[in-house]
């Protein structure tokens, strides 16, 4: 028989009902106290931002109630941007997680922060709201904020108004910033004090601009210097004195008049309110009466004065008689010389000179002054000085297609023809025989006073050898020439003592029927000498045709030459002609020297 195990279960008479009553009882009492107690505590969900109040503060935590069954525990670094936070403060804080491994409710007060931080950010630059920063390092290009737990990059640039030297003065400060960029990707966050600084000057701006008016007279500090002007800061909006309105005197630069710091009372001359941009215009010398209001009596058409030359330009010089006053010396009023030239040839800036007032008029404040009429007119004494049939040297200072004008002295040129130049040689261009600024020796061939003009010439300095070529080149005579060149129905020959005769082409034609070409030496006859035209006109085929010598009819030299066409030269012509072999000599080697 198996064994069994005997179980002792109670009788009803064995069973204590006060006992059992009196455990349902507290049963129910804890039942309702833990259903009281749940009452009373917070609802809450994970993941989401409430507000706890700090119950006790360590070095180390910060204890946080939030009306839950265990109260949080967060680090004290997270509240270190508030130092003086204190037990009761309400803070926010995001639940992490309800309870850990033990039981713990896990709080943070930094994600909380950072969550309303982007939250207030974004409303930030949606609605151009100015916040609060605390500045706490600064970094390359500019300095490092704490906006709402956040840090953002203040730039150099947009920390001031004006230039920063030291970004330190900065450093742990709260500053009101305005959010300009944000970038959502990578979390960054770009913040302006400039902004709020411009805004707040540009309301200056228009208060003090509706006050403005032109004639006022302000007072105002320095604040910038350029080359073109100066400008002025008149309490919250800068105007600009321009180079021009900062003195009567001619200035080359601002800083000659102001420095950069330094108070004066300027005048408003001009003001635009339309418009993005908001220009003032102001004048200091316009506080100082003019200089042409106070000029002395003795200044006057004829009077002489002495000034100081400040400006020189293509066409004159202008010249300070007095501070604020000038007077133009025109380029033709600075000498006698008929050539126009540059004033920096007489003058330049500093130079001190004499000069005599010819036109002035102070209600447009404008004098002309002249130099040349202090000098004596050289034409006055022109007939005296340079008579005519007079030699000279000249400087030749000027080309035309009709001749040279060269310099006799200052003030007085004379035109010298091209057909002045030589006797014997044609020039196409005058730059064919001379230079500019190339020595001649001239002759005064006439005067002209009342137009002021004067004619030379070079080639009358010599003999005219067309005086002994009239003797030489006789018509009828014959002479060994070379053909220099052929053009057209015309031969150009090259005959003794530098002379080129002409002959047509039919007269080339050799005794046996050929033609003569370029480069061929023959005998010629001279067929027409023309003294006054210095042409020869010459013929080889007169030197075999004596019938067409014969058949050539006398005429009249139009030159004064001899007119026979037969002529042969006789003994005395001979002898005129070896006579005056040493003048032709001595001529040919001038034309020789001229040709070089």
């Amino acid at each position: 028989m198996a064994n069994s195990k005997t179980w002792n279960t109670p009788t009803q008479d064995d069973f204590n009902w006060d006992d059992f009553e009196s455990n349902q009882n507290q049963q129910e009492i804890s039942a309702d106290i833990d259903e009281r107690y749940e009452g009373t505590l917070t609802s809450i969900e994970e993941k989401e931002v409430i507000k706890g109040t700090v119950t006790a503060i360590t070095k180390k935590e910060v204890i946080v109630s939030i009306g839950y069954k265990s109260e949080g525990i967060i680090p004290a670094n997270e509240f270190r941007y508030n130092e003086e936070l204190a037990v009761g403060d309400e803070v926010e804080v995001f639940v992490e997680s309800q309870e850990d491994r033990s039981g713990q409710l896990i709080l943070s007060h930094k994600t909380a922060r950072t969550k309303n931080a982007w939250t207030e950010i974004n409303e930030s630059l949606e609605h151009s709201k100015i916040v609060k920063g605390f500045v706490k390092a600064r970094t390359k290009g500019g300095l490092i904020v704490d906006l709402f737990g956040i840090e953002a990059f203040l730039p150099g640039s947009q920390a001031d108004v004006k230039q920063i030297k030291d970004f330190d003065v900065f450093l742990n400060k709260t500053i009101e910033l305005k959010v300009i960029k944000i970038n959502q990707e990578s979390k960054n966050v770009v913040v302006s004090h400039k902004a709020i600084i411009e805004a707040e000057l540009e309301e200056q701006k228009k208060e003090i601009m509706a006050q403005l008016e032109v004639g006022q007279v302000l007072e105002g500090e320095v604040k910038n210097i350029t080359n073109y002007g100066v400008f002025v800061d008149l309490g919250g909006v800068d105007g600009l004195i321009h180079i021009t309105d900062l003195s009567h005197n001619r200035i080359s630069n601002p800083e000659e008049v102001v420095e950069v710091g330094q108070k004066l009372n300027v005048v408003i001359t001009k003001f635009e309110t339309e418009g993005e941009k908001k220009r003032i215009s102001l004048g200091l010398k316009q506080l100082e009466a003019h200089p042409w209001d106070t000029l002395p009596e003795n200044i006057e058409v004829g009077a002489k004065i002495v000034g100081k030359v400040v400006v020189v330009m293509d066409y004159g010089a202008f010249v300070e008689i007095a501070p604020g006053v000038e007077g133009l010396l025109h380029v033709s009023e600075m000498s006698w010389s008929p050539r126009l030239r540059s004033p920096n040839d007489f003058m330049k800036v500093g130079d001190e000179i004499e000069a005599a007032i010819i036109e002035l008029d102070k209600d447009s404040r404008k004098m002309s002054l002249s130099k040349k009429v202090l000098l004596q007119d050289p034409f006055d004494s022109i007939e005296t000085k340079y008579p005519v049939g007079s030699k000279h040297k000249a400087i030749v200072r000027n080309f035309t297609a009709f001749g040279v004008f060269c310099e006799l002295e200052e003030g007085i040129d004379g035109l010298l023809h091209i057909s002045d130049l030589s006797w014997v040689k044609k020039y196409n261009h005058p730059s064919e025989f001379t230079k500019i600024s190339e020595e001649l020796e001239v002759q005064i061939l006439s005067i002209d006073k009342e137009n002021r003009q004067i004619s030379i010439g070079h080639k009358q300095l010599e003999e005219n050898p067309w005086d002994v070529f009239e003797t030489i080149f006789a018509n009828g005579s014959e002479h060994e020439g070379t053909i220099e060149k052929i053009e057209g129905n015309n031969a150009f020959i090259a005959l003794p003592y530098g002379n080129v005769g002409q002959c047509t082409v039919k007269q080339l034609r050799k005794e046996d029927g050929s033609k003569a070409a370029a480069e061929e030496t023959l005998k010629f006859v001279v067929t027409d000498f023309n003294k006054d035209a210095r042409r020869i006109v010459v013929s080889h085929t007169r030197t075999f045709d004596n019938k067409a010598a014969s058949d050539a009819a006398p005429k009249a030299n139009a030159g004064g030459g001899n007119s026979n066409t037969n002529y042969k030269p006789t003994e005395k012509a001979e002898k005129t002609t070896l006579g005056d072999l040493d003048v032709l000599a001595n001529l040919r080697d001038k034309m020789n020297e001229g040709k070089k």
